[in-house]
């Protein structure tokens, strides 16, 4: 498939060709659902702790007699029946992520990046090189689209990292970590021709 090409001046010159495989695959919704659900599980904080029986200060001596009372008997005030009492499988600290297999994680990239080829919002830009960067010179590479969610991919590139960091909507991932997650939220993906390259050598085949 054919896409746009958009210049370090914002301005769309020309056309360049990507992998179908990659870039027009037909898009797995169950892959997305479950690569998404585990990078936001792995996302959680998962420090909720309550204390059980044995954690709860105090409660060694039994509150009555065993027999006589009339009371049902209790070995301790801080059995989880009485107020102050420890929880019963109350949370503790756990890793709430999963991995999804390494065919699903693919496909699931590939998912995100051909849905974008699809709805014509994913261009490709040459390199990015500046001697001095600049937000100036982002906001001028970004053009009309700086008002929507933007995704930029690139391989590591500093210089077009530090132009458009302070750029409000958008987002520069390098093209060895980009996520799933990122390509979806973004409305619009501007990835570089060498991480066009990367990414058919990695998932072409």
């Amino acid at each position: 498939m054919k896409v746009k090409i958009r210049q370090k001046d914002g301005k769309l010159q020309g056309e360049a060709q990507v992998s179908d495989q990659v870039f027009a695959f037909s898009p797995n919704e169950a892959v997305l659902y479950e690569s998404v659900v585990a990078q936001l599980a792995s996302k959680r904080q998962g420090t909720a702790k309550t204390k059980e029986r044995g954690e709860v200060s105090g409660g060694g001596r039994k509150p009555y007699k065993q027999k006589g009372s009339g009371n049902a008997r209790q070995g301790s005030t801080r059995a989880p029946n009485h107020v102050g009492g420890g929880t019963v499988f109350g949370p503790s600290p756990r890793n709430h992520g999963y991995k999804l297999n390494k065919k699903s994680r693919a496909k699931a990239l590939i998912s995100a990046l051909s849905q974008h080829g699809k709805n014509e919002s994913l261009e490709v830009f040459p390199s990015f090189e500046v001697d001095v960067p600049k937000t100036k010179l982002g906001k001028t590479f970004i053009g009309e689209l700086n008002q929507k969610p933007v995704l930029v991919i690139d391989q590591a590139n500093d210089g077009l990292y530090r132009s458009v960091r302070n750029l409000k909507n958008v987002v520069y991932s390098d093209v060895k970590s980009v996520s799933v997650l990122q390509l979806l939220k973004a409305q619009h993906v501007l990835i570089s021709e060498a991480a066009v390259k990367a990414v058919e050598e990695r998932f072409g085949s």
